[in-house]
């Protein structure tokens, strides 16, 4: 498996907080609707408003690939939520890690852990990082 991961990410409320409203997915689709559009590249716009939100799942449009679902695996309260990759021919996780700075803020970043051939890591690598900063990007413009 190789991790790619995201900045970190400075929140201003409580990891719990924090936890509390990403753990639940359903969250997440009021959460995203408030995203500034200028947080958002041009190129990813539409993928981004295409996004589907259920309570366990998250399902973005993949291109020629067809739609990525990521479903829901693990929690740790106020730490970690796991969200691992469904029906796809790799193992892929995204996990969204939380950690306290104060009573009032707290830190985050996001890593996409993926298990690719090593020859293809070269080509596909850049592109993976991106998107784990992508999802740091959007993570930072959601107010708590």
């Amino acid at each position: 498996m190789t991790t790619y991961s995201s900045d970190e990410i400075t929140f201003n409320a409580p990891a719990e907080k924090v936890y509390d409203k990403l753990s639940n997915l359903e969250n997440l689709k009021s959460l995203l609707e408030k995203v500034p559009a200028d947080k958002v590249p041009e190129d990813k716009r539409q993928m981004f408003e295409n996004i589907v939100i259920t309570p366990e799942t998250i399902e973005v449009p993949g291109g020629p690939m067809g739609k990525l679902v990521f479903r829901l695996t693990e929690k740790v309260a106020p730490s970690l939520i796991k969200l691992s990759g469904e029906g796809i021919p790799i193992a892929l996780a995204l996990e969204m890690h939380i950690k306290p700075l104060s009573e009032t803020t707290s830190a985050g970043k996001v890593d996409i852990n993926i298990d690719i051939p090593a020859m293809l890591k070269p080509m596909v690598g850049g592109q993976i990082q991106k998107m784990a900063g992508q999802f740091g990007n959007i993570l930072s413009a959601i107010s708590f």
